[in-house]
């Protein structure tokens, strides 16, 4: 049997490759190893996924998130891991890897998400080659959901957004400026506080203002991230992220203005990962 893990912030989805080829799944909270004990993942292991198993034994694990990036929490992973399937081969990798894998398959091209967060590689079919730096919802984030809430909000209480809009969002955030600076500054995940206004901006696209933000937002993400690369305009460039799902529309659009091509767009790398591995239960 091959396990394999997509892990971000608010969920874990896992894929569970028998034998015979047939797959079963699982859903956990989000793992984050800069943020969370490891005692929560085993937790989640014990309670969630042990049940899912049968006899078959765990001959593979393929485990991808946020926060996986340093030696040492990919061996405070491994090791949890090893205490539940001590027989089993165990690969940690980060979330753009997943993208890449889920996205590319073994093709090369330009591997991108598009969430909460945002982040983009280049991608030689086999590995990361390129990856332009990743800064954060405060310094960068371009084209993600936190960025966008970010500036949405700035033009909400400075008054700069159309009034009517401005009176719709009042309707369903009715919180007033202390308010909202508090959740930003002073409670946590404030990103995910920001991104949650993507689905309000997604309702109102028929405004021109909604529009504009979120066609700038994507043309600033291409210029900063894909067109960063060299030989862009010759390779395709793939998405996975909540984001990018609901506003492909938009996405391809800039895209086509710049004359990028985008391919794959998916809300979640799981499916793509479980294809790209499933040749391992070979």
């Amino acid at each position: 049997m091959i396990l394999i893990a997509d892990s971000g912030g608010s969920k874990t989805d896992w894929r569970l490759i028998q034998k015979d080829g047939s797959i079963g799944q699982a859903s956990a909270p989000g793992f984050n190893p800069y943020y969370q004990p490891i005692e929560d993942l085993k937790k989640n292991v014990q309670e969630i996924l042990l049940p899912k198993i049968n006899a078959d034994p765990v001959q593979k694990i393929f485990f991808y998130g946020a926060g996986v990036s340093s030696v040492k929490n990919q061996l405070t992973i491994k090791s949890a891991f090893l205490e539940f399937f001590p027989e089993a081969q165990i690969e940690i990798g980060w979330d753009l890897l997943a993208a890449a894998r889920a996205l590319c398959g073994h093709e090369p091209g330009i591997a991108c998400i598009m969430g909460t967060g945002s982040n983009s590689c280049l991608y030689d079919g086999e590995k990361i080659i390129g990856n332009v730096a990743n800064l954060g919802w405060i310094l960068a984030d371009e084209g993600s959901g936190a960025n966008i809430g970010r500036k949405f909000l700035v033009d909400y209480l400075r008054k700069v957004m159309p009034e009517k809009l401005a009176d719709q969002f009042h309707v369903r955030f009715p919180l007033s400026r202390e308010e909202f600076l508090e959740k930003v500054y002073q409670q946590e995940k404030p990103s995910a506080f920001l991104a949650s206004f993507a689905k309000f901006i997604f309702q109102h696209l028929d405004d021109p203002y909604c529009y504009k933000l979120i066609y700038d937002s994507f043309a600033e993400f291409y210029e900063n991230n894909v067109m960063k690369y060299d030989n862009y305009q010759n390779l395709k460039v793939h998405f996975t992220g909540s984001i990018a799902f609901y506003f492909s529309d938009i996405l391809r659009q800039v895209a086509n203005d710049k004359g990028i091509t985008v391919k794959n767009i998916l809300e979640g790398p799981i499916a793509g990962l479980t294809l790209f591995h499933q040749s391992d239960n070979e």
